[in-house]
């Protein structure tokens, strides 16, 4: 039942009100300010009814003390016909709405049930959208096309065990993302979460790194250091780029996923851990295996479950919502004053008909570039990076080619020259290497250039 506390100094006025809401919602009274602010702090109303003239502090000042508290409660204030504008000053301070005194009950009761059932409308507005939100997001990643929501069931059951698990994607597919979502769901999810690139770390290094040193092992180790695997006891240590790891550190991280221990180089003592192991890797590591790179032994370890991720080109039902995020997440964090820029129908459509090769991050990197080259609210196709405005390009061409702006025959010869150019720019205009990439002979492609009127800059 809906609360209503009835703030007047007035007893004959808080009877009344109490007397006709009393059937329907639970009523609490305060004869002040100062009395009704400990009746909020005990527990706060969902709607109150407040006089603005009282002998110590007005009304006023308790939608002051609320604004200042943070606490959104509709508030219809109850004034005298002669203080009209002290309650016209009360709606600038928030009040929600207000009635005169001497106000027809009725007409009182009929406004309080209109605003506390319009207030449950919009909590529900906000809770189904939050769980329309969180269907659509695991951690930080997001998306509802049927690929990524079967990841994201697959991330949810794996948090719950302590399975090793592999992640697989392309590059920029979200691995680490995917491994921050199953440790935070986890129940490791209060202890580390320690990741490791071990592509990007120099391979005189890269055992320091993860098991640790002694002083005086090696030149420069002037003092002990403990490894990632001892930082992330008890947590979760995330290997990324697994398939990097060359032979020797291959047979010291088996032994330390077998054994559970490790040893500091340079060091004899076994120093047990307890974590959970999460890999990553954009490599096919069963085809690593055959080749003889990757220890088989070390494979079947590390795949105990496997999740992949799915590259963006197959789930372009996710680029919008992707790009909308983004630029939500840039509004939150934006110093400049005024509105966050938002994506043109034209740039939504040129982000839609790019391929994104480098998935999702690349998709970041776009939004953000839009950011920086837009002057308005709006960010257009020119402002985009150049290899989505020439995704662009190409819708736009068919757009003019849909509404007979042009026929077929130079609809074909437009994007021959679009994907010509393209390739010669690659390939910094070398013609021999550009035909090897096309698959043509470099005399078809001099023919396609001089047919098309492409040249070289200069």
């Amino acid at each position: 039942m809906p609360t209503v506390l009835v703030v007047d100094d007035e007893p004959a006025v808080r009877e009344s009100l109490r007397m006709l809401l009393k059937r329907e919602y639970s009523i609490d009274t305060a004869e002040s300010v100062d009395a009704a602010l400990v009746a909020v702090a005990v527990s706060p109303p969902d709607l109150i009814l407040l006089d603005v003239v009282m002998p110590d502090r007005s009304g006023l000042d308790l939608l002051g003390e609320l604004s200042e508290l943070g606490l959104e409660i509709p508030v219809i204030v109850l004034t005298a016909t002669n203080t009209v504008a002290v309650a016209v000053e009360a709606m600038k301070l928030g009040a929600t709405d207000f009635v005169t005194k001497p106000f027809e009950l009725e007409s009182l009761r009929l406004k309080v049930a209109q605003i506390l059932e319009r207030q449950v409308l919009e909590r529900e507005v906000v809770r189904l959208r939050d769980e329309v939100r969180q269907r659509h997001r695991v951690g930080r990643m997001v998306g509802r096309s049927p690929a990524i929501q079967e990841a994201f069931r697959t991330i949810e059951r794996l948090a719950k065990s302590s399975a090793t698990v592999l992640i697989s994607g392309e590059s920029g597919t979200g691995k680490e993302l995917a491994a921050r979502a199953i440790h935070d769901l986890s129940n490791r999810s209060d202890q580390p979460f320690v990741p490791v690139n071990c592509g990007a770390i120099p391979r005189d290094l890269i055992e320091s790194e993860l098991f640790g040193h002694e002083k005086g092992s090696f030149t420069g180790a002037a003092d002990r250091r403990i490894g990632r695997f001892e930082a992330a006891s008890g947590g979760t240590l995330f290997l990324d780029e697994i398939g990097e790891l060359e032979a020797s550190l291959q047979v010291k991280l088996l032994r330390a996923l077998q054994e559970r221990v490790v040893e500091r180089v340079g060091g004899s003592e076994e120093i047990p851990i307890d974590l959970r192991i999460l890999a990553a890797t954009n490599r096919d590591l069963e085809a690593e295996v055959a080749a003889g790179r990757f220890r088989s032994d070390l494979y079947y370890r590390v795949n105990v479950v496997p999740l992949v991720l799915p590259p963006l080109r197959e789930r372009r039902e996710d680029v919008a919502l992707l790009a909308d995020t983004f630029l939500a997440r840039n509004a939150e964090t934006r110093e400049q004053a005024g509105p966050a820029p938002q994506l043109s129908d034209q740039a939504h459509r040129a982000l839609l008909e790019y391929s994104w090769p480098g998935n999702v991050r690349e998709l970041e990197n776009a939004i953000e570039h839009g950011i920086a080259m837009t002057d308005g609210e709006t960010i257009e196709v020119a402002e985009l990076p150049l290899s989505v405005r020439r995704s662009g390009r190409a819708e736009a061409l068919r757009e003019e080619w849909r509404k007979g702006q042009i026929d077929f025959e130079e609809l074909v010869a437009r994007f021959e020259t679009e994907i010509l150019r393209e390739a010669l720019e690659r390939n910094e205009w070398n013609q021999t290497r550009t035909a090897s990439r096309l698959g043509i002979t470099r005399r078809s492609l001099k023919l396609k250039m001089d047919r098309l009127s492409v040249d070289a800059p200069g």
